[in-house]
């Protein structure tokens, strides 16, 4: 990751902390004009959310033990 990356990166996360609201009307904007860029993402966010739902079954699981 090149140094400019990485620097956009903070730019983003600090967006993302400081005004919600902007930081989700770019991203919006970013994945209409650019959505191959999100693909992954996508695929990636889908698998995190089904292993965590799994964590959540399992939690539950042992709670009502």
């Amino acid at each position: 990751m090149s140094n400019l990356d990485k620097s956009i990166g903070k730019i983003l996360l600090d967006l993302q902390k400081d005004d919600p609201d902007s930081f989700k009307k770019l991203m919006e904007k970013a994945q209409e004009e650019n959505p191959e860029l999100f693909e992954d993402v996508d695929s990636e966010n889908k698998e995190i959310d089904e292993y965590n739902s799994k964590v959540d079954d399992y939690n539950r699981k042992v709670d009502d033990e």
